[in-house]
């Protein structure tokens, strides 16, 4: 029987033979980088503002609770720390090459699209009023009654991008890619009742939550523009992590798909059956849920049970 063990799997051993196999998706990252310079550059859209829809918009000006560079060190950084304590731990170079990879792909294209329909749509922020007449005073045209900004164009330019929030989305990418990470690991729905486990899982969103309230305390943001930008964050991180990883209620959800194949593959001239026996085994074990499988005479005796496996059998 060939030896199976993911420790001899290290960056040192297998790290540029795994950075290899997905030089295209580090590419793809490459594009995604430059689009997303390019979305903050650009003008966004100047919707019409007249003078009668002030009234929502004239909320005073004020600075971040939490600040622009904060959410990269929560939607980015934190995560990565946790890989690498969990690499340190199993010295799986599969996991952490694609928990990055996903974690990046999620922060990404949440922020591709995000900026680009806050350009496309050009929704004013609830301190409009003062970011456009910042001495308080409101200009209008006479004929269309469209506010005449006469504040700092970056500062204006900024009062157009409140739909989404991307504060909102870039947390709740990166944060709900880590809970799903997490919950994998610490195999929160192994049917064991650990509701411990759901508030270890819970904390990462609660943080991508009170960034999201934090921009409607500040008012920065309407509480629409927060909603819509929670659910592009958790979709996407949600389609990513499955790009990566098995779901985390799967019996293997601790392990990253790269892994789970390597695994098979080192099994090959082995019985299938026996195989796939070995695999289950050592996936369990490595994720500590390892459960003795019952034995035949101690299964279930229910009626209906038993009539559908006659059934069945038919």
């Amino acid at each position: 029987m060939p030896e199976i063990q993911l420790g001899v799997h290290t960056i040192r051993s297998h790290g540029v033979r795994v950075a290899r196999v997905h030089m295209h998706d580090w590419l793809i990252l490459l594009l995604l980088v430059v689009v997303e310079v390019v979305l903050n550059v650009i003008e966004p859209f100047h919707r019409f503002v007249g003078e009668d829809m002030m009234t929502d918009l004239k909320y005073p000006l004020k600075s971040n609770t939490v600040p622009f560079w904060a959410v990269p060190v929560l939607a980015i950084l934190l995560p990565f720390a946790i890989f690498f304590v969990y690499y340190i731990y199993k010295k799986d170079v599969f996991d952490l090459h694609q928990a990055i990879l996903g974690l990046l792909f999620s922060v990404l294209i949440t922020g591709v699209l995000t900026d680009a329909i806050k350009d496309a749509v050009g929704r004013p922020r609830p301190d409009f009023f003062w970011r456009c007449f910042p001495d308080g005073k409101g200009v209008f045209d006479n004929v269309t009654k469209n506010v005449i900004c006469h504040g700092d164009k970056s500062v204006i330019k900024e009062g157009h991008k409140s739909f989404p929030s991307g504060h909102t989305s870039w947390s709740f990418a990166g944060l709900s890619f880590l809970a799903l990470y997490i919950s994998g690991k610490i195999k929160v729905f192994d049917r064991r009742g650990h509701v411990a486990k759901l508030c270890v899982v819970f904390l990462p969103l609660l943080v991508a939550a009170l960034v999201g309230i934090s921009r409607v305390d500040d008012y920065w943001h309407h509480w629409q523009d927060v909603f819509a930008g929670s659910l592009i964050g958790i979709t996407v991180a949600s389609f990513c992590y499955l790009q990566f990883f098995p779901p985390p209620y799967d019996m293997d959800g601790c392990h990253c798909h790269a892994y789970l194949q390597v695994l098979a593959e080192t099994g090959n001239g082995q019985s299938t059956n026996s195989i796939n026996h070995l695999n289950r085994q050592q996936s369990d074990v490595e994720c500590g849920v390892y459960i003795q499988p019952a034995r035949r005479s101690t299964r279930d005796t229910s009626p209906i049970l038993d009539a559908t496996e006659i059934a069945r059998s038919y």
